[in-house]
């Protein structure tokens, strides 16, 4: 066993010690009593909704007892009604568009973090979309930042050409609604901070015309209604969320794919801005499955799927920065979580046993019923 297998190993070990401390101390929780499947309920199609707990939390700053306060919503309403899965392994690239990029695909992509390339290998949008004959509207991405425009179709144009997801980026139709305002941004400029590992602000560069296309063709917002509304939000995670609430409504796609990313504001060294934005994303992503359960074309059709891309520099690698960084590859740095939840997954159940994040594309094509071929990992058989 090497070194990061049996880290690995000790930290779902210890995820699944934290899990039980906190069930002992709550008032007649049954997580990890391994309950059987709920009944399945009829639907006629099934739904998925991915999202990627992005910019990377340490167990000390959320499942360790002295981090649970941080994350409220996935330990008391998410956790026991999921099946947990304590020791996800990343042997990848660990940056959030790469990193993301491999999510997506099911292989561990090798191009650099910055580079505005798409994925070499097929996504899983492709595989889905061209599997079931499904619409260009019926498979999204929400993305955080300018480098993500190109992750819904892949680059290698052998599989599937013409099969990707659309991709919605709020930042940058934000930046169209403000129009020639941008240049002041109203003070909304930390929404449109496009990426928290570099520390020069540069505003997105955008389509002005397309993206306020969207808006009213597909989101059937006003530039008055989206900009008020964005002026009562605290980040561009909300923002997105708001998005994403909208694109629901008016579209409702059956794959969906939400990048949170508000937490890696840890790069620029701020420790408390660091568990704001663990905050923030643990009350989001309660806000996504209360607003799945609250949708007709969602409740009881849904599965929804939380991981973080990787997670973050241990405080005892002298190499690193801790908390504000995931620049050595250390083992904790790549050992992470998943979680899903769902009307077929079972509830209160946890997993122990090692997983690799290249396993989240068979897995959703297993629940789906599409092929992922060139995808790299297998099929989670505790979710489907």
């Amino acid at each position: 066993m090497d070194r990061l297998r049996q880290i690995a190993h000790q930290r779902a070990i210890s995820r699944r010690d934290f899990l039980r401390a906190a069930v002992v101390a709550g008032a007649g929780s049954q997580l990890l009593s391994f309950a059987p499947l709920r009944a399945a309920i009829a639907a006629p199609a099934k739904k998925v909704v991915v999202v990627t707990f992005g910019g990377g939390a340490r167990d000390e700053e959320t499942f360790a007892p002295e981090g649970q306060e941080n994350i409220p919503q996935l330990m008391n309403q998410l956790i026991p009604q999921a099946t947990f899965c304590t020791q996800v392994v990343n042997r990848g690239i660990l940056g959030h568009y790469v990193a993301t990029a491999s999510l997506a695909t099911g292989v561990y992509e090798t191009f650099n973090n910055f580079a505005k390339v798409a994925p070499k290998n097929p996504t899983v949008f492709e595989y889905y979309r061209k599997a079931l004959g499904r619409p260009a509207d019926d498979a999204w991405v929400i993305a955080p930042s300018n480098g993500f425009n190109l992750i819904g179709q892949s680059s290698g144009g052998t599989f599937a050409p013409g099969y990707g997801a659309q991709v919605i980026l709020p930042k940058h139709l934000l930046a169209a609604a403000l129009g020639p305002s941008a240049a002041d941004m109203n003070g909304l400029d930390y929404f449109l901070q496009d990426n928290y590992e570099n520390p020069l602000y540069v505003p997105p560069s955008v389509n002005q015309d397309l993206q306020l296309s969207r808006l009213d063709e597909i989101l059937h917002l006003s530039v008055d209604d989206f900009t008020r509304h964005a002026k009562i939000l605290s980040s561009a995670d909300e923002l997105s969320v708001y998005v994403m609430r909208q694109l629901m409504r008016e579209v409702s796609p059956s794959l969906i794919w939400i990048t949170l990313h508000d937490m890696d504001v840890a790069h620029s060294g701020a420790y408390s801005l660091y568990l704001e934005g663990i905050r923030r994303t643990d009350r989001l992503c309660g806000e996504i499955w209360n607003i799945i359960e609250s949708e007709p074309e969602y409740k009881d059709r849904t599965t929804m799927f939380i991981l973080p891309d990787f997670g973050r520099d241990s405080d005892f690698d002298a190499s690193g920065n801790g908390f504000q960084h995931h620049r050595t590859g250390d083992p904790l740095s790549r050992t992470t979580w998943l979680m899903a939840l769902g009307p077929n997954v079972r509830q209160n159940v946890t997993v122990d046993r090692p997983l690799e994040s290249l396993d989240l594309v068979p897995t959703l094509g297993a629940l789906m019923g599409f092929a992922t071929p060139l995808a790299q990992g297998k099929p989670i058989g505790e979710l489907i």
